[in-house]
């Protein structure tokens, strides 16, 4: 991932252009919350007329449709080898895996508390890159994971509404785990692959790994209302294509700390956009729980005090 660069010291003149670059960047991610936030309340009211894996096709099959014609414009760098095999494997676990979980769990679990407990990602994160990338185990780390377990705990023992199951909360977190290994594939790939290229090939593997939901997505997308099909389109159109292609701009202009922060403030927006329109809240239980859940990623994230 591209860090954004400093100006040096004996340049200040160079720092004025760049502020509307942050404005634009700052922007940007803005909308990206945004319509990550949508997404969940999206699956959510679409679920009632069209089932996970139907609904994971469409969605995949119209985002690739974008980003292959934005692709064919641009004429990124196509990538290979190794690049081109994690690549496929991030399709697999993030556009196809996650996005399928992602939609069962929601028809078992409010958006908001789904939403809450698959932000404990950036946890399972960092536990793999201590493991698997000898990152080591900070203790600001542990602690943080110690006070999301509580939270996925309290979630466990509380917060099932009166129209959701307990299996929710395990495919939330199923949901999570396949967000991390999605993720860090992702970190790998994207150190020699185009973010373009990784995007829209990433979204064709993930379309071509649901594509035995095809006679079925058929059937219910011939069947469905209006809505729910317009609801497909706009999850493949802006949460899955534009929502990407702007975090990859955003990427290229930020720290990776930075805006991987800034994503959970999706849960907030996801509870509020569930309350305005869908008329659902999480219970007190998931309240608290999803709040711990999130204050352990936020303290996990946290910067060691300078010596």
């Amino acid at each position: 991932m591209h860090q954004a660069s400093t100006t040096p010291l004996t340049q200040p003149s160079i720092a004025t252009p760049r502020e509307p670059i942050a404005w634009r960047v700052l922007a940007a991610m803005v909308v990206v919350l945004v319509l990550w936030a949508s997404a969940f309340i999206a699956i959510r009211a679409i679920g009632e007329s069209i089932s996970p894996g139907p609904l994971a096709l469409g969605r995949q099959l119209v985002g690739a449709v974008v980003l292959v014609a934005i692709a064919v414009v641009r004429r990124p760098p196509l990538p290979g080898g190794r690049a081109l095999l994690l690549i496929a494997a991030y399709g697999v676990l993030w556009f196809a895996g996650y996005a399928l979980v992602l939609n069962v769990a929601e028809r078992h679990l409010d958006a908001g508390t789904v939403a809450m407990l698959v932000n404990i990602a950036p946890l399972l994160v960092a536990l793999a890159a201590g493991a698997l990338l000898k990152e080591g185990f900070p203790r600001r780390l542990m602690v943080g994971i110690a006070i999301a377990f509580a939270g996925v705990v309290i979630i466990a023992m509380g917060g099932i509404g009166a129209d959701s199951e307990p299996i929710g909360i395990v495919l939330g977190v199923l949901a999570a785990v396949l967000y991390a290994a999605g993720v860090l594939v992702q970190k790998v790939a994207l150190r020699s692959a185009d973010a373009l290229s990784a995007t829209w090939i990433g979204c064709v593997v993930g379309a071509l790994v649901l594509l035995p939901f095809l006679p079925q997505t058929v059937v219910e997308l011939g069947d469905a209302p209006t809505p729910a099909v317009l609801g497909v389109v706009y999850l493949g159109v802006f949460p899955t294509a534009v929502a990407f292609l702007l975090w990859a701009y955003v990427l290229k202009r930020s720290s990776a700390g930075a805006t991987a922060s800034a994503t959970l403030a999706v849960p907030a927006i996801v509870v509020l956009l569930s309350w305005l329109l869908l008329g659902e809240l999480p219970t007190v239980f998931g309240m608290v729980g999803g709040a711990l859940c999130l204050a352990g990623v936020a303290w996990s994230r946290r910067k060691p005090r300078a010596a």
